[in-house]
């Protein structure tokens, strides 16, 4: 389970990283943000971002023609 989720279905790269991050910023550590998102770069970008901001990308679960992201957030530097 999650904890938050943000809806960027329809949404194109970077806009999913984005609103990501700036969700990840006011969450608290060990919390899991569920991203909902259509663009496939999703997959490629959101593992991307979580390795340079420090964030543990979880997992993308497939439902239906959205994919589902599961992040969890980590201490803000």
């Amino acid at each position: 389970m999650w904890d938050v989720e943000l809806d960027c279905e329809g949404l194109l790269c970077p806009l999913p990283v984005l609103k990501a991050r700036k969700r990840l910023a006011r969450m608290l550590p060990g919390q899991v943000l569920c991203v909902r998102a259509t663009d496939a770069m999703a997959r490629i970008d959101l593992p991307h971002f979580c390795a340079q901001s420090g964030h543990r990308y979880i997992e993308a679960r497939e439902q239906g023609p959205v994919t589902l992201h599961l992040i969890e957030a980590h201490p803000h530097p």
